[in-house]
């Protein structure tokens, strides 16, 4: 228990890996030496990203995922299991963002949110931390937000919502798999220079860069970096933590 045989290519799943933040950890992944599965909702996207990675489609892969529909992630690690006998890292990175007054939100859609993605995340570390369990080894990242510990400034209440459950499954996953060999953390980024975050501010990006007390958006491949490390064999030593990488904007 512990660690995966050196020799042994390991293969890490990224979901919503094919495009934004989700790409940027899909490439980091990659060039530190995992097999990268691709499992994205948009399987073109994901198909171009792997191409552009791997032509042979050895290294990478895709996979399409709906990580809102029920028994999507079992019959995912079905297929790895069948291919290449395990996976040995999960990043569930998907999400569903709006931005959309408190007041307004309405029920249904609040719910519709925190299923996909809070229930997308607990019922990847769910399926994916049996598997892991089972062989002795796994490495679990969750894409939190800073949204999630602060309440949002530019999001909505049910993708806050979602992401403060996110950190609290985190802590969840990381107590009851620790004495198996695997480990599960959080990253909490604050707003970084993503498609995402700029359809969100818009034009009002100036402004909004005032209230960041270092003055500027983040990088993603610094903290796709960060996922890389959390997903290395000898990070054995850190679970059930946050990683905030925020500008300032949130100390504790």
């Amino acid at each position: 228990m512990g660690a995966p045989l050196p020799d042994v290519i390991q293969t890490a799943v990224i979901t919503g890996g094919a495009k934004g933040f989700g790409a940027c950890a899909t490439k980091a992944l990659h060039a530190a030496g995992f097999r990268v599965v691709i499992a994205d909702i948009d399987a073109e996207a994901a198909h171009a990203l792997a191409q552009s990675l791997d032509l042979a489609g050895d290294t990478a892969v895709t996979a399409t995922l709906d990580i809102g529909a029920p028994g999507a992630f079992d019959e995912l690690l079905a297929k790895i299991v069948d291919r290449w006998g395990g996976a040995q890292v999960l990043v569930n990175n998907a999400a569903v963002t709006q931005a959309e007054p408190v007041l307004d939100i309405d029920p249904a859609e609040f719910n519709r949110i925190m299923a996909i993605n809070a229930g997308g995340c607990f019922a990847g570390c769910q399926v994916f931390g049996r598997h892991f369990k089972d062989q002795g080894y796994g490495r679990i990242v969750n894409m939190a937000s800073l949204a999630g510990q602060n309440g949002g400034t530019a999001t909505g209440a049910h993708y806050a919502a979602s992401k403060g459950a996110i950190l609290t499954l985190t802590k969840v996953f990381a107590r009851d798999l620790a004495a198996f060999g695997v480990t599960c953390n959080a990253i909490s980024p604050g707003p970084m220079d993503t498609p995402m975050v700029h359809d969100i501010v818009g034009d009002k990006i100036e402004g909004f860069l005032k209230n960041v007390p270092v003055g500027q958006l983040g990088s993603p491949d610094f903290v796709a970096q960060m996922v890389t490390m959390l997903c290395a064999s000898d990070a054995a030593f850190v679970t059930g933590a946050c990683w905030d990488v925020n500008g300032g904007l949130y100390m504790r």
